[in-house]
């Protein structure tokens, strides 16, 4: 398979060579499988990931923890291996060759929030992350449990994450049938982006990509999502990593590269 196809201007070539980076999808992908794209005004962070770009520049070993629901653990991967967590890892690995950079999958199937924070001391904190990536909101939804503006859950993670000096990244739902097809799922998207913006934390909008896959790459849901409707799959779980580790790789290494550019991964 080709690798990634980035148009943009005014890079410094050893930028080039870290996003220039191939993906090799899963053994039961689709010969045939569409290209994986995104703008980057979609993935690029808000902020850049300052504890993080300290660890590249002291060549130190970087440990990133990704903690959320059956998303992050992989429901709907063919195998470990194809989860977002392990497929980030080797994307990031792409990007910063020398560097030694542990991805850990703290994900756990059906929690909400409440049920991640209750856990943060010894998934989150006792590994002493450099980077966390917090994925949250989806089982809410399915549940019609709705979170408002109020609720203090969100920021109290994020107040453990900073207490230990961590950068972090909230990622959100994910675009899917049966996530769309709750009233709440609107809500949610709108009130993770709020709080990261209130909060000044950097948020990744796997929503908003992946209904671009959708609305704009016209493609259909069979094509990155599970069967059963709400998971990720290999396909979506690789082009995630690819976006997310492009993204971060990208925030560790600001001035950043035109919002106007468009990646790209061709089969």
């Amino acid at each position: 398979m080709q690798g990634y196809d980035i148009a943009y201007r005014a890079m410094k070539p050893i930028a080039v060579a870290a996003f220039i980076v191939g993906l090799a999808l899963s053994a039961r992908a689709e010969t045939s499988a569409p290209t994986c794209d995104a703008p980057l005004d979609l993935i690029r962070l808000a902020n850049p990931l300052s504890h993080l770009a300290h660890k590249v520049a002291t060549r130190d070993p970087i440990t990133i923890v990704a903690i959320g629901s059956s998303s992050t653990a992989g429901v709907g991967a063919s195998s470990p291996e194809a989860n977002y967590p392990n497929r980030l890892a080797a994307e990031l690995k792409q990007h910063f060759p020398n560097r030694s950079i542990t991805v850990l999958n703290r994900g756990a199937n059906g929690e909400e929030v409440d049920d991640m924070l209750k856990r943060f001391d010894s998934a989150v904190v006792a590994a002493k992350p450099d980077l966390v990536l917090w994925q949250l909101g989806t089982n809410s939804i399915i549940r019609d449990h709705k979170l408002t503006a109020n609720d203090s859950s969100i920021r109290d993670g994020l107040k453990k994450i900073r207490a230990i000096g961590a950068d972090v990244v909230l990622i959100d739902p994910q675009f899917a049938p049966k996530v769309i097809a709750k009233p709440e799922a609107a809500h949610m998207v709108e009130l993770i982006a709020a709080t990261a913006k209130q909060e000044d934390v950097d948020l990744f909008r796997r929503f908003d990509v992946m209904k671009h896959w959708s609305e704009v790459d016209h493609l259909a849901f069979e094509t990155f999502v599970a069967p059963d409707g709400l998971h990720m799959n290999d396909w979506s779980y690789a082009c995630m990593a690819k976006g997310l580790g492009l993204s971060i790789a990208e925030a560790a290494q600001r001035p950043a590269m035109s919002a106007t550019a468009v990646l790209h991964l061709a089969p």
